[in-house]
């Protein structure tokens, strides 16, 4: 620790408040001398471990503590910013001289503002803040945001430096329209008294908590605050086990849990969500779902999702799924689950024949005649084990809870002949050569390369091809791919251990190649 004379002023009571410093964000944990050193330092616990260097102490004495034994750092005041004021951040953003704008597009942080939709062009018109990035602190003077912007309906604050929900709450209450509300990368202290603050999120619809370092048990406690919830995002906290809300969230509608590492058998507590339609729940971990009270085949389980996303290792989460009879729309790209022919199409036709009550799989629509092709084919295939099972006469338990919606396919189209049993043969590897063109966005003078590859080929080996045909080292690439189902929707290439056919990759798709 090296000494510095300069000493700026260290706002009162500043244990506890956030502050950046280089770009990381960090909570104050000590404010004091740190003997043999002269002066004052501020001991703080980052965000980011990583850049930390011990747990608190120094020189065998604790200052405080961490949660992280490399989480904490001594600096100086003058290397950190405490932020500044909602209405400071927004004068320094938005206003600007009219008179002197001259471009319609005026752009505020990664986002931009079209002034040209606002009449006015006034503070007081603007429908949306985007102070992300900006570190606000607090409100500013009592009851200016309610002056100065009083028809924001969504408010972006995250990577902010406020400290606690009532700092949030004290903007908030002077936003009688706000309805979405982002806060995302920030580490709030929970509220004494949730209840109290439930007038400062009256009409709020819309929130993102994602990256905030949160449990499940935080969330319920804070949720007495937000009334009216309809849509939730969690995504990247701390989230393992679930519990039952409680008179909370009755509203909500749409739920985000990806990137939370749950534990197995913990879904059911969603089942007190009644208004629940959308549930994501991609890169959980979870790879078993069973609604344990429910038989094969019943359709009757709560939660009532419309809209499913989750990543699945094994049939029989399939099986489960069956028995949401509002599960409508399902999105799997990225699985793991593979047909015994190898053939990733014939994965599709089985999720479809499973899953009865699908209109959208990986949001490409699910037309009737593939619906009846995927449900006669998958009679075929199992047709052969249906009949050793016991057929019509005495079906075997083991067989119902593998196939529970076979005997509904067979009401419906009647059971196999010998003739038509299809037995499943390999997958022939001129079938699994799927032709990929490869498309150059930000070089446009390269043409695009078309290439005839195996869909079990590793994206490690694809980038090896790439290197060879571009000289741009591998590590540089950086892959995305669009299908012909969803012109227009770009899909991360994000592993170099997986294969074309884990995401979902089809013949005559486009792989973008971009590189630093």
């Amino acid at each position: 620790m090296a000494a510095d004379q300069t000493e700026p002023e260290v706002p009162e009571n500043a244990v506890g408040r956030r502050v950046s410093c280089g770009g990381e964000r960090a909570t104050v944990r000590y404010v004091g001398p740190v003997p043999p050193t002269a002066g004052l330092w501020l001991g703080v616990e980052w965000d980011n471990a990583d850049r930390g260097k011990h747990d608190g102490s120094h020189e065998g004495v604790q200052y405080f503590t961490c949660r992280h034994p490399t989480g904490g750092s001594f600096v100086r005041p003058a290397k950190v910013s405490f932020g500044v004021d909602y209405l400071t951040a927004v004068e320094q953003l938005y206003q600007i001289d009219t008179e002197e704008v001259l471009s319609e597009e005026i752009p505020i942080s990664s986002k931009k503002l079209e002034w040209g939709r606002i009449k006015e062009r006034s503070l007081e018109t603007l429908p949306s803040v985007l102070l992300s990035q900006c570190e606000v602190n607090g409100p500013g003077t009592d009851g200016e945001i309610r002056k100065t912007t009083p028809n924001v309906q969504w408010l972006d604050l995250s990577r902010s430096l406020l400290s606690c929900w009532e700092h949030v709450a004290s903007i908030t209450q002077q936003l009688d329209r706000l309805e979405g509300l982002q806060l995302s990368y920030n580490r709030l202290r929970l509220p004494f008294d949730p209840s109290a603050l439930r007038h400062a999120f009256s009409s709020l619809r819309v929130l993102s908590l994602i990256g905030c370092d949160v449990t499940w048990t935080q969330v319920l406690q804070c949720a007495p605050m937000w009334p009216q919830l309809e849509e939730l995002c969690v995504e990247d906290n701390n989230i393992t086990e679930l519990h039952r809300p409680v008179d909370v969230l009755q509203m909500l509608k749409t739920l985000n849990l990806s990137g939370n590492r749950l534990v197995q058998d913990t879904l059911l507590s969603l089942a007190a969500l009644p208004r629940l339609e959308q549930l994501n729940l991609s890169k959980t971990g979870l790879s078993v779902i069973q609604f344990d009270d429910v038989a094969p085949g019943d359709t009757s389980v709560p939660p009532q999702s419309a809209d499913l996303v989750l990543g699945i290792y094994c049939w029989r989460v399939v099986d489960e799924l069956a028995k949401l009879p509002s599960l409508v729309q399902f999105s799997c790209r990225g699985n793991q689950l593979i047909s015994s022919d190898g053939n990733p199409k014939t994965v599709n036709q089985l999720l479809i024949a499973k899953l009865g009550q699908l209109i959208l799989l990986n949001n490409c629509q699910i037309h009737p005649e593939d619906r009846r092709g995927a449900e006669i084919d998958y009679i075929k295939i199992f047709g052969e084990e249906w009949l050793k099972a016991g057929g019509r006469s005495q079906l075997s338990t083991q067989f119902t809870c593998e196939h529970p919606r076979y005997q509904t396919l067979i009401d419906k189209y009647g059971a196999p002949e010998e003739g038509e049993l299809k037995k499943p043969e390999p997958f022939a590897l001129k079938n699994q050569l799927l032709k990929i063109t490869f498309v150059f966005p930000d070089d446009a003078e390269r043409k695009p390369i078309e290439k005839k590859l195996p869909a079990s080929m590793v994206i490690q080996k694809v980038k090896g091809l790439l290197y060879r045909l571009l000289k741009v080292p591998a590590t540089d690439l950086k892959l995305t791919y669009t299908s012909l189902k969803m012109v227009g929707t770009e899909f991360e290439i994000d592993s170099d251990l997986k294969t074309l056919q884990f995401y979902s990759i089809e013949d005559g798709d486009q792989v973008l190649v971009r590189w630093s």
